[in-house]
């Protein structure tokens, strides 16, 4: 199949990570995927939710929001609507999940990194280019924190990224972009680490099911494009001494 810039089907989009984006913030970085462009930062609160007080361990949590005109038409503010989406609820739920499963919490001490993504602009695959950039900000925060003391050492274990895959008229393809997402047979959105493991695998098929060997084709996909991701983060974080 054709696809948009004469992309081959294992070919990712262009990708872009610019850390130090946000002036006040502990951390931040803008991830550019394609024409997909999302703001994270991360930010340190000396508190924990009320269910870990006096447990002697951190969290880490976040929020994610598209901008009205992220989009081909306006998307109204959920903070005027005075609902969050049941989308945007999964999908900081997602962000926050990947995030904890690679940094060791109680080396956090009791405080909350609250790691916040904001779309400005979609083009496919928002969630996936928000957890690569939030592990990006989420290190440099954790980095400012050494250096000011709150921490003793970065309590970080692995890297972690996400990326698409689908299948459209038979043929399996790797980041999808909008068009893509919208006429795919199937699609995926794949979470792992550094060390090859999966955090999260969210794959349906949306006209026809696929077999095992398609499941295996769309991994291996997905661990081709995370392996690139996990490559770029490690040179947008190569001042900070991370020891994995």
């Amino acid at each position: 199949m054709m696809r948009e810039g004469r992309r081959k089907p294992d070919a990712m989009r262009k990708i872009k990570l610019v850390r130090n984006v946000m002036k006040y913030a502990e951390g931040s970085c803008m991830i550019e995927l394609g024409n997909t462009k999302v703001i994270c930062t991360a930010s340190c609160e000396d508190k924990v939710p009320h269910f870990l007080r006096d447990k002697k361990t951190g969290w880490i949590t976040a929020e994610y929001a598209m901008l009205p005109r992220s989009c081909r038409s306006r998307i109204t503010r959920e903070s005027s609507i005075g609902k969050t989406s049941g989308r945007t609820q999964e999908i900081q739920r997602l962000i926050g999940r990947s995030l904890r499963t690679v940094v060791d919490l109680a080396k956090l001490g009791e405080r909350t990194i609250w790691i916040d993504c904001d779309v400005i602009q979609a083009d496919g695959g928002t969630r996936t280019a928000a957890i690569t950039g939030s592990f990006v900000a989420l290190v440099e925060a954790l980095h400012k924190m050494q250096k000011d003391g709150k921490i003793s050492s970065l309590p970080v274990e692995k890297f972690v990224a996400a990326t698409s895959v689908g299948i459209i008229k038979g043929a399996a393809i790797l980041d999808l972009n909008f068009e893509e997402d919208s006429n795919a047979d199937v699609d995926m959105n794949v979470i792992m680490t550094s060390s090859g493991q999966f955090v999260e695998i969210q794959g349906t098929a949306e006209k026809y099911p696929f077999s095992q060997k398609e499941l295996l084709h769309l991994l291996e996909l997905a661990r081709v494009g995370i392996k690139k991701l996990i490559k770029l983060q490690k040179e947008a974080l190569m001042d900070i001494p991370l020891k994995i």
